[in-house]
């Protein structure tokens, strides 16, 4: 299939384009490349030997978005496109909302005016909120989510169903990421966050390759085995492949379907600092902070309905995306500059 991937040069949008290039389909990305690099895309060409075609491009850019499907002979799309720091997005929320929900309309609305109805979005186990059991099922009820990139992630959700329900052609699956880390066995793509990195994993990288002096760990007095709060970490390359399973359910016309995207195995903090230290061949510095406003304790994901109807499941443990997250890391340093 020829297939549009939005946010296409980003961390998990370069990985997912490699899988599906290594699938036989087709890949259009269209990224601003406000928090990516295109250096990616030529890595994922390095990587799979194919080419991708690649819009420098905005999704609220209607005219672009226009151009793009009248010249593009696209099948589906694969919405990863979005802010996404959460911090961020508390002091932000305005530029988050209008981003992700109005970049979202915009690409919905020209989907729609050119006959293509069938779209995989990037969504999140952040909607879940505190979740009301775990492991968090498809069936857990979407709670309330503790910050506005969340709110986005659920209110997105609600208008890609309620666009299916006013039009049974549309077929929507809508992927409820838990924590994406690690890189491509290559080394030559992986996560390059711009500035200091919201999100645990390429923190402890940076620290081990010195970038930074400390990790700081936000709590340790949480009612779990070692005090610090535990996720579902799951490999980029398991979610990339979820994507592909994904793109052949949507060949069935399922209409509106959701997946938890997760191992189904719960990880501390200390437990990631302890693998990423194996990797690397030393201890990570760390400091215990004050508990961040909104972390919840426990959550780990139940993806077996993921295994049932996709055939999907992760395949990698922890060592090993701590092992590809440092490969990356201490071959590029400085991320997609060098």
């Amino acid at each position: 299939m020829r297939i549009l991937v939005t946010g296409g040069a980003g961390y998990i949008g370069s990985h997912t384009v490699v899988e599906l290039l290594n699938e036989g389909h087709e890949a259009v990305v269209v990224d601003n490349l406000y928090n990516a690099s295109e250096v990616s895309l030529s890595r994922v060409e390095e990587i799979t030997g194919k080419k991708v075609t690649f819009y420098k491009a905005d999704i609220r850019d209607r005219q672009a978005m226009d151009e793009i499907f009248d010249k593009e002979s696209i099948e589906c799309v694969i919405h990863f496109a979005g802010l996404k720091a959460v911090g961020e997005s508390v002091a932000k929320p305005l530029e988050y909302y209008e981003n992700n929900i109005g970049g979202t309309l915009t690409l919905a609305e020209s989907m729609r005016d050119h006959g293509v109805k069938n779209i995989i979005f990037s969504s999140s186990a952040t909607v879940y909120g505190d979740p009301a059991f775990v492991p968090i099922t498809e069936q857990c009820p979407k709670g309330t989510p503790t910050n506005p990139y969340g709110w986005t992630k659920h209110m997105i959700e609600q208008m890609l169903t309620d666009l299916h329900t006013a039009d049974p052609e549309w077929n929507v699956i809508l992927l409820r990421y838990f924590n994406p880390i690690g890189a491509h066995k290559s080394g030559k793509i992986g996560e390059d966050p711009k500035g200091i990195p919201n999100n645990l994993l390429p923190y402890v990288a940076q620290v081990a390759i010195g970038k930074l002096p400390c990790l700081g760990v936000f709590g340790d007095d949480y009612d779990t085995p070692d005090g610090t709060c535990i996720r579902d970490y799951i490999h980029v390359v398991d979610l990339a492949k979820g994507h592909v399973a994904a793109l052949k359910k949507v060949l069935e016309n399922p209409g509106v379907k959701v997946y938890n995207l997760g191992t189904g195995n719960g990880q501390s903090v200390f437990d990631v600092v302890k693998a990423f230290g194996k990797a690397c061949g030393h201890e990570i510095p760390y400091e215990v902070k004050p508990r961040r406003a909104g972390d919840v304790p426990v959550v780990y994901s139940d993806a077996s309905l993921a295994k049932e109807e996709l055939g999907w499941t992760a395949e990698y443990g922890i060592d090993e995306m701590c092992a590809d997250s440092w490969r990356w890391q201490s071959q590029n340093p400085n991320g997609y500059e060098g």
